[in-house]
């Protein structure tokens, strides 16, 4: 007997699994068309190395979202890990995001913070408006033209596969700047770090009730002519489960490479970008350096992984969020509020750039609100 049925075992659906069967002593059947939990915080071991590497790409856990933390920290423990991220352009090391070694660096100064921001509002004066139309009269309006064009505006067509003149301002808000030499990409997150075990056995802790049962390899269709028999929660693509009755959603995907290297350390860091056109790929990452506490670091052997942008729909991976998606995406809430026992939500089915945060905020609250409905 099954009282929910969850359909994807990411974080948004293992949560409100977990949730369900330990405090309500409900039965819940979660399914994946996947062959593994996790979603895409999916992570696991290379036979050859033994490194243990994000398949979906490197997944930094940040958060100043108190309930969070303690949430999460009942199924896992963190590492120390603090998050930097470099930049290569030109055959030159750049910090990012863009800070004060950045500017200095790229300009040939030795600004001081005061000076960097009397720099930076000199070279910007003329791109600022009362508003912004798209992606890249906001960039200008905040870095100015050199350094937009340096670290931004090729990387972001190769990521979005769209010139920025075509995406929506609202994305560049993602994008910090930062007038000292703080190289922590999350510098304003209170805590942050990777699984000491690994991401996927987190996904093994919150689903160790009995009342939880996984089905993998299983899709799920939407059959309308069939009454419900339970609540459905639902966290793909909302699109693709009515098979674009109004029309494809825009996503932007990704692809992965994966290398054997025989050096012990391949680039020094977790993340490097590529921004010049040069390169196809946007990143390389090296996931070795998400563990500097495990034994596997002093091989004379290294993983590391080529990330190239993507527009396969059928790994959807970040909204093109523009006000036509958004006008689709509200007509496929609106037709599936309609239905009855079925809900929806995460990454994927709110058409959202959630952070892993966010989704389990975002799962927490909608276990709260089927509590309180009982």
């Amino acid at each position: 007997m099954t009282d929910y049925l969850i359909v994807g075992l990411g974080f948004y659906g293992c949560v409100l699994a977990e949730r369900i069967a330990n405090v309500l002593n409900k039965k819940v059947l979660i399914i994946d068309q996947r062959d593994h939990i996790g979603g895409n915080c999916f992570s696991k071991v290379d036979r050859e190395t033994g490194i243990e590497y994000h398949v979906y790409g490197t997944h930094i856990f940040h958060t100043s979202n108190l309930k969070v933390w303690e949430y999460i920290n009942k199924f896992t423990e963190f590492n120390n890990y603090r998050h930097q991220v470099l930049s290569k352009h030109k055959k030159k090391i750049y910090q990012m995001p863009i800070n004060l070694e950045t500017i200095n660096s790229l300009f040939n100064k030795n600004f001081s913070p005061k000076e960097a921001s009397a720099f930076l509002k000199k070279i910007t004066k003329k791109y600022k408006r009362n508003s912004y139309k798209n992606f890249e009269d906001k960039a200008k309006s905040q870095i100015g033209d050199k350094l937009y064009s340096a670290f931004i505006k090729n990387y972001t067509k190769k990521q979005w596969k769209k010139d920025p003149k075509f995406l929506p301002s609202s994305i560049f808000n993602r994008l910090p700047i930062r007038l000292s030499y703080n190289e922590d990409y999350y510098e304003q997150t209170q805590w942050q770090g990777i699984p000491k075990n690994g991401y996927t056995d987190i996904f093994r802790n919150l689903l160790k009730n009995k009342n939880i049962k996984v089905a993998l390899n299983k899709k799920y269709s939407l059959n309308f002519k069939i009454r419900p028999k339970y609540l459905t929660i639902y966290t793909g693509a909302l699109d693709k489960l009515l098979d674009y009755k109004f029309g494809k959603l825009d996503w932007r995907s990704l692809n992965f490479k994966k290398k054997i290297v025989n050096v012990k350390d391949y680039q020094g860091t977790s993340v490097i970008n590529y921004p010049d056109l040069n390169k196809k790929y946007t990143r390389i990452h090296e996931p070795k350096h998400l563990h500097p506490e495990r034994e596997v670091f002093k091989k004379e052997k290294t993983l590391i992984i080529e990330e190239y942008p993507s527009n396969n729909i059928n790994e959807p991976y970040y909204p093109i969020n523009d006000e036509k998606n958004r006008n689709l995406h509200r007509k496929y809430k609106e037709y599936l509020n309609k239905r009855k026992k079925f809900a929806f939500g995460g990454r994927l089915a709110d058409y959202a750039y959630y952070d892993m945060d966010m989704t389990i905020s975002a799962a927490l609250k909608k276990f709260e609100k089927i509590k309180s409905e009982l």
